[in-house]
């Protein structure tokens, strides 16, 4: 792409119809880069190992027919492009390095303690439509404006979804939503996603799901969440350990709360671990600890933890292992017991302990999208699907989600001191 040509689109934002055709342009341009620098590294390889061999007394391998030993079950092997690459030319705008370094800042400091005012994070349970989700960021970016004195609001741009069993993987994964699982199209078009939202002052909100994605999206995420079916995996809390972002741990899905702590006290020790660099090569870390992890409460099929007695119970946990009594809750999963509309219960009950003046609720979590419900997605007909629902869990819609944002800022206000606003004022 010519340099006139990039001007031209930092200057005009990409229309959001058509990210996912940049992001197919802007793969098929580095993969066939990154083919060229794979075929260095192999004729590299094969001229400075045989020396090795040969110093190290190595005799040259047999003809050993390894076929049905090694990659026995796998079918394909394709490039894939590089985070390294991936940020040359997608890089992070001035604008979203400021908003997630005042999210991080500011999230930071709720966790701690230091800000009185409350986290919510909100949005779809996942990302599937570009454009779908640059209007949800332009409403919460109204809504952050309107709620900035009692909360600080973050996007949930969830692009990975864990499942299961088996099912859509998510927008990283498959972004064309028809099986043809384009992964690094996937990848480009999160961070040119994420990069657009941060543009609008949002600050993003994920859950990674493996050690290679994170790096594709460095410096955009403010708030990386670790799902129940995630907690318990101590390469995840490794990981963690070593984010920039803030972190948090949910419950096990059987409701464990001891399993969240765990992890907690494992990411904020420091660790050593195999993991992987910027171009994506294998390499050792070395991590100081994540000293801003915390429990996430997301109830269990058995039912909600939300409740002023569960806090309560999280807390004598937190404090029985030396941690601070820091919770966020998730309105949705367990705690709205996969009905949507519960969500509302959910944060009126959690209001009314934020009111009371229950300091240990920090953050509220919430599964919000343009539209109400959710839709079986159809991998053969994409694109009957409607706009701005949800095709993974069922979200509220936004006039839903405007009334519980403002309900929670007054629970804020009240708890901090400042008194309800005058109806006047709202």
């Amino acid at each position: 792409m010519a340099r006139g040509q990039v001007e031209r689109r930092r200057r005009h934002p990409i229309p959001a119809d058509q990210i996912l055709d940049v992001a197919t342009r802007i793969a098929d341009q580095l993969l066939a880069v990154q083919t060229q620098v794979n075929g260095q590294i192999d004729a590299t390889l094969a001229r400075l190992l045989p020396e090795v061999q040969q110093r190290l007394g190595v005799e040259p391998a047999n003809d050993v027919d390894l076929s049905d030993l090694v990659n026995a079950r796998i079918t394909g092997l394709s490039v894939v492009v590089t985070p390294a690459a991936v940020a040359t030319v997608v890089p992070l705008p001035a604008a979203s390095a400021a908003t997630t370094r005042a999210g991080r800042r500011a999230v930071t400091a709720v966790v701690e303690g230091a800000d009185d005012r409350l986290a919510v994070i909100a949005g779809p349970c996942s990302i599937h439509d570009p454009a779908a989700a640059l209007e949800y960021a332009g409403f919460l970016a109204r809504m952050r404006e309107r709620h900035g004195d009692d909360l600080e609001i973050l996007m949930r741009t969830y692009t990975e979804k864990p499942r299961t069993e088996v099912d859509w993987k998510g927008f990283a994964y498959d972004p064309y939503l028809d099986g043809s699982s384009r992964i690094s199209v996937g990848l480009v078009a999160t961070r040119m996603l994420m990069c657009r939202i941060t543009g609008l002052g949002v600050p993003v909100a994920a859950e990674p799901l493996n050690a290679l994605t994170p790096q594709y999206v460095n410096g955009l995420v403010t708030y990386n969440g670790v799902g129940a079916r995630n907690v318990t995996d101590q390469t995840a809390r490794e990981r963690v350990s070593g984010f920039s972002s803030v972190v948090g741990f949910k419950n096990s899905p059987e409701g464990s709360i001891e399993t969240a702590i765990q992890a907690v006290r494992t990411a904020r020790a420091p660790h050593e671990f195999l993991g992987v660099d910027h171009h994506g090569v294998s390499a050792q870390l070395s991590t100081t600890g994540n000293d801003t992890g915390h429990v996430i409460l997301r109830g269990s099929k058995d039912g909600p933890n939300y409740s002023a007695a569960h806090i309560a119970d999280t807390k004598r946990q937190l404090s029985e292992r030396g941690l601070p009594e820091v919770v966020v809750v998730d309105a949705s999963h367990g705690n709205s017991q996969k009905n949507h509309l519960r969500q509302i219960d959910v944060v009126h009950d959690l209001a009314g302990q934020v009111a009371a003046g229950e300091r240990a609720i920090r953050g509220v979590m919430v599964e919000s999208n343009l539209v109400a419900g959710r839709q079986d997605l159809d991998r053969r007909d994409p694109g009957a699907l409607e706009y701005g629902k949800s095709v993974t869990d069922a979200c509220v819609d936004l006039p839903t989600t405007e009334q519980m944002l403002a309900e929670l800022a007054e629970a804020s206000r009240v708890r901090r001191g400042a008194g309800p606003r005058s109806p006047a004022s709202r």
